[in-house]
């Protein structure tokens, strides 16, 4: 398992810890020059949004990963961690429907993990 692997491993058992919803990891890479995995994540209200990213900010940091950013804690609709090669979106459903970063992203043929073999 690469190390890229591995941090995107990490940011997805931190979201399942608190209960997220449709996980969806997208390997962006060749595709995006900023990061190489985009993970998707929603939660049911801007309460629980803000409490997936703390729980990925904290588990990537006991995993020794540096959190390069992180925006949108308020109003919380939509909360993005950047940890250099993974990027973590978590929104509430409405914003995650309205924005469909998945299909902005992925390429027919291209492999996008739904997260149903964790």
């Amino acid at each position: 398992m690469s190390l890229k692997s591995e941090m995107s491993q990490v940011v997805v058992e931190a979201l399942e810890d608190v209960k997220a919803v449709d996980i969806k990891v997208l390997d962006v890479e060749g595709m995006s020059n900023f990061t190489d995995y985009m993970i998707i994540a929603s939660g049911s209200s801007t309460r629980q949004v803000k409490a997936l990213a703390n729980s990925v900010v904290v588990e990537a940091k006991k995993a020794g990963m540096t959190v390069l950013g992180q925006e949108g804690e308020n109003p919380g609709e939509w909360i993005l961690i950047d940890l250099g090669d993974v990027v973590v979106h978590i929104m509430v459903p409405q914003v995650r429907d309205f924005y469909n970063l998945e299909k902005l992203w992925s390429v027919e043929g291209r492999p996008v993990d739904d997260g149903s073999e964790q």
